[in-house]
């Protein structure tokens, strides 16, 4: 079992702290670092100064990746290039998560000027043009929303491995076809079970061996003395990505992620009560413990361990994902990945 950590932008760290956060890491025994993309500092310069940093503690630095970067924001050419270059300068120690984003929402369509496109044929340009990039071929290739033509990487880089972004059924088995690896999101053990199923038809077809396919997946953790206060932090990006949005359908996406774990009639009450005005402030604390443990921890320090090997389980590689209860709070995000460190339960 590999063991990373995640650290969200959100979470109000300044530079300086994260190098801090990044080199404890290190000496903590963490085998990588996983960041998702925001609109703040460049995702290619952040994973290049976490590895760095670490280089300080051990001689050849933590494997880095990004989980997820929304592809329909970038071009194939520039995420390759980018990707490429910094593994070229980690010495091959770049992970490549993508994914959909908020894609196919018609506000994302309109805000960047995107083709419609049905999203695991998107999915499927991205992941077969930038793996051909990766293995230094020229590429050819007319998809529907990707069509490239004698287009080549200008220098030789460590192969980077793709990981997708996947839940349900097409995508997991796209995964299986052509990913190096895969990054779902809040899931149970029983979860990732079903979606291992998935992914190993689609390996079957193309003649490949499920088992060479890895999945890494974040597990969110609050650790905080003040129990009920780390709850409501945790419970927050719960509901932000449970609950479907007003008008949307149910059947799609992280909604229906949820209700395929077990927590239909919770998501639909609780959208009952957003749509007659109750404020998330509020449904924040109607959010069952049941929901919120069956995707990860909040707690005091010393249940996490338990926790996390509990919440591992089918994956190869756990990243601990850090949310904590006040922004650009260092201490306790150190104290979480103390907490979750790999020695406690995930190396014995």
């Amino acid at each position: 079992m590999l063991v990373g950590v995640g650290i969200d932008p959100g979470l109000g760290l300044s530079r300086e702290q994260q190098r801090t956060l990044v080199q404890e890491s290190a000496r903590l025994g963490y085998d990588s670092l996983w960041t998702p993309a925001r609109l703040t500092r460049p995702i290619f310069q952040t994973c290049r100064d976490w590895w760095v940093a670490t280089t300080d503690v051990i001689a050849d630095g933590l494997r880095v990746g990004t989980s997820v970067i929304p592809f329909p924001g970038w071009t194939v050419l520039t995420l390759a290039a980018e990707s490429a270059s910094l593994n070229e300068v980690t010495a091959g120690k770049f992970n490549l998560g993508i994914g959909l984003g908020s894609y196919p929402s018609p506000a994302m369509i309109r805000q960047l000027g995107l083709p419609t496109v049905p999203p695991v044929a998107y999915s499927r340009d991205y992941l077969l043009t930038l793996r051909e990039l990766f293995a230094g071929k020229t590429v050819d290739y007319d998809g529907k929303g990707v069509s490239l033509h004698g287009v080549q990487l200008g220098f030789k880089a460590p192969r980077v491995p793709v990981y997708l972004a996947a839940m349900g059924p097409q995508m997991l088995r796209l995964s299986g076809r052509y990913a190096d690896g895969v990054t779902p999101n809040w899931c149970s053990p029983e979860q990732i079970a079903w979606m291992r199923q998935h992914v190993a038809e689609g390996a079957r077809k193309v003649g490949r061996d499920p088992s060479e396919i890895p999945f890494a997946l974040y597990i969110r953790v609050c650790v905080d003395d003040d129990e009920d206060a780390a709850r409501r932090a945790f419970a927050a990006p719960v509901l932000d990505y449970a609950m479907a949005r007003p008008g949307m359908p149910k059947d799609i996406g992280y909604r229906a992620h949820f209700g395929r774990m077990g927590f239909e009639e919770v998501l639909t009450e609780l959208e009952a009560r957003r749509n007659a005005g109750t404020p998330v402030s509020e449904l924040v604390d109607l959010v069952p413990a049941e929901l919120l443990l069956k995707v990860g921890y909040f707690g005091k320090a010393d249940g996490a361990p338990a926790a996390m090997r509990r919440l591992s389980e089918g994956l190869d590689e756990a990243m601990v994902r850090l949310i904590t209860v006040r922004s650009g709070d260092l201490e306790a995000n150190i104290a979480a990945i103390r907490a979750c460190q790999p020695s406690a339960w995930a190396h014995q």
